[in-house]
């Protein structure tokens, strides 16, 4: 069609037409709310270099589940700072631990949201590494024995969905396998099966406490220059039985969220992380950018490249966007 037949701004005239003929849109339904959880009661600590979140008690994340839920947000995924560290990780996988608390005075309170927990070692340990470590590097199959443990007390504590995060070969296959034999068949697992060794992770760690105390993950997570090797590492991951798998980080990502998608038409999550997120709040309170217009974008064109749910600290934030008068 040639000019002026075709006048592409004849349905950008208006709010409603544009409404009408919007291609992608976001909803409550496509997000999920990180939590930190740590020991302790009314506990409210903000996290300096993420304005808006805080480490919460269980109690506080109880009632951080139920405003979510009221402003329809699905799902929750657990992240637990213990109140002691050692070597091996031991609080992640004990079912006192304080995630396992979490997941089920969660589920007693507000039944309604999903539980997701991260799987990983590396808020527990007192090194911050994401596994055991052996001549000054995480072993893998050692790590994968503790991960298992890790998941099955999430399981037992009643979790809807496990995350391993930790990015060691065959930990997928490891926890499906230990899910099944121990009747746990339904809990589902969102592996973190793309998840790059990336600066954007700055702030989450001093959220989760996490830093490393030697080195850095690069042994383990992936370089950020891989997109090939990306897709390899999501068909392990299918292959081995999980339900969902994630690219992380999201923003600067977005090429491996659509090549996801399109290679394996899967259910795909991608983590708009906290580098992200702490990025547009500095911006938006020195007022160099419009915070809540870019929030909005960026969380569509995240759903536009191919994710079908969007880990994101900005999801009450969206959620009140979305459903004025909440």
């Amino acid at each position: 069609m040639e000019f002026p037949i075709y006048r592409a701004r004849r349905l950008r005239r208006s709010e409603r037409l544009r409404e009408m003929v919007r291609e992608t849109a976001l909803s409550a339904k496509d997000l999920i709310y990180p939590l930190f959880v740590v020991p302790g009661k009314d506990t409210f600590q903000p996290v300096s270099s993420m304005p808006g979140i805080a480490q919460l008690s269980v109690d506080r994340a109880v009632k951080e589940c139920q405003e979510a839920s009221s402003l329809g947000i699905p799902a929750v995924i657990l992240f637990g700072i213990p109140e002691r560290k050692d070597p091996l990780g031991s609080e992640a996988y004990s079912d006192s631990g304080v995630v396992q608390q979490a997941i089920r005075a969660i589920k007693e309170k507000a039944p309604e949201i999903l539980v997701i927990t991260d799987v990983c070692l590396c808020e527990y340990t007192d090194h911050g590494h994401c596994g055991v470590i052996k001549n000054g590097d995480v072993d893998n199959d050692s790590t994968l024995e503790l991960l298992v443990k890790e998941a099955l007390s999430h399981a037992r504590a009643g979790a809807d969905i496990v995350g391993p995060s930790d990015m060691m070969d065959g930990r997928v296959g490891a926890i499906r396998k230990a899910l099944d034999q121990n009747g746990f068949q339904q809990v589902a697992i969102l592996a973190y099966a793309a998840k790059f060794a990336s600066a954007f992770y700055g702030p989450f760690r001093e959220a989760a406490e996490s830093t490393p105390q030697f080195g850095d993950r690069r042994s383990y997570q992936m370089d950020p220059g891989n997109a090939d090797e990306a897709l390899r590492e999501v068909e392990l991951d299918i292959r081995e039985g999980a339900d969902i798998v994630m690219v992380k980080p999201a923003m600067a990502y977005l090429d491996l969220v659509y090549r996801v998608k399109q290679k394996f038409g899967y259910t795909v999550a991608a983590y708009n992380v906290s580098g992200e997120y702490s990025m547009i709040k500095a911006a938006g309170h020195n007022g160099w950018i419009d915070e809540k217009r870019i929030m909005m974008e960026v969380l569509l064109c995240i759903k536009r490249a191919g994710a079908d749910m969007i880990l994101t600290y900005f999801a009450k934030d969206v959620a009140r966007e979305l459903t004025p008068g909440k």
